[in-house]
């Protein structure tokens, strides 16, 4: 009871509850949210850190940036349910304010977009339309149930955006700043309150290892392998956070002599063979249950196919023991 009674007790407040609304509605920064609350920064933060140790809500940083969201998971999160339930929202005047904190973030995201647009282009006119390779991933995964999905590498949070009708949960993980908050914008402008983003390493994910008792359901790299320096390590790391019998899927490019992408666009690596993958699946306990290649549609001599490999942890099925 005295959980409750704490939670209770930090959402008992005019404002602490404007920021609980506020925080459902959206992830924030303490600046963005004095800019919609109207109060200072440190009466912001006192309630940001009382909500927080009440469990309501969490702190994620990211680079210089410390951003909050509602707690998604476990009793703050039902709680924070519950009121918004009993309440017809956030005060129109946040959330107001809240739609001029979106619309500055989507002029920034739009700008780097614009600054990056010629280089990413140029890529992908050398590989299979990505609407062909979108399809391929969403039959592979959506063949099973997804309760917790893993986005490694999320960039523009594209994937996310695709997964999200099909996932109870999903966490996208990136390294960059930048295509966080295109991604973040991303999941804002989708109405995308199942899915969330976070500043993280793929050789160093911040979860718990999985098994039989949690887990993800689903751990994705899409496009991502190709920039590091050890993608087997990624996988390894992938394959640790998988619950039992849990999937974890690769799209990415078959091997090529493509050489211009390692000087002008930071590939590390021009491409991964079947047996590859399969030997970094084998060492990361996993089992290839999946392949496919999906060919661009060009005679052209500089073209790229994209592999997709489906690999599954030990189990026969999921949510069996095996």
């Amino acid at each position: 009871m005295d959980w409750l009674v704490a939670m209770l007790r930090a959402a008992g407040d005019p404002t602490r509850l404007r920021l609980l609304l506020l925080l459902r509605q959206a992830e924030l920064t303490v600046s963005e949210l004095i800019e919609i609350i109207g109060q200072s920064q440190p009466r912001v933060s006192r309630h940001l850190k009382l909500l927080c140790s009440a469990g309501l809500i969490a702190r994620f940083k990211e680079g210089s940036w410390v951003f909050y969201r509602a707690t998604d998971e476990g009793k703050g999160a039902a709680l924070g349910a519950a009121l918004a339930d009993l309440l017809p929202g956030p005060p129109e005047a946040d959330l107001k304010r809240l739609a001029a904190v979106r619309e500055k973030r989507a002029a920034e995201a739009a700008a780097y977009f614009k600054a990056n647009a010629s280089e990413w282009g140029r890529i992908r006119s050398l590989h299979a339309p990505e609407r062909e390779v979108e399809e391929a991933i969403l039959r592979h995964l959506t063949a099973a149930p997804i309760e917790q999905l893993l986005d490694a590498g999320t960039g523009t949070g594209r994937m996310l955006e695709l997964l999200a009708p099909h996932a109870k949960r999903a966490v996208g993980i990136d390294t960059s700043p930048e295509m966080l908050a295109i991604a973040r914008d991303r999941l804002l402008r989708g109405t995308l309150p199942n899915c969330q983003v976070r500043l993280g390493d793929t050789y160093r994910l911040p979860f718990d290892a999985g098994g039989a008792a949690g887990g993800f359901d689903v751990v994705l790299f899409h496009q991502v392998l190709h920039y590091l320096d050890d993608p087997a390590a990624a996988v390894a790391e992938g394959a640790r956070v998988l619950k039992r019998g849990g999937r974890l899927l690769i799209a990415d490019f078959a091997p090529h002599s493509l050489e211009f992408l390692r000087d002008d666009y930071a590939h590390r690596r021009l491409g991964f063979s079947d047996r590859e993958v399969q030997g970094w699946f084998a060492q990361a306990g996993l089992k290839l249950t999946a392949a496919e290649a999906i060919a661009p549609h060009t005679d052209s001599k500089e073209q790229l196919i994209v592999q997709i490999w489906l690999g599954q942890s030990p189990a026969a099925t999921l949510g069996v023991a095996a």
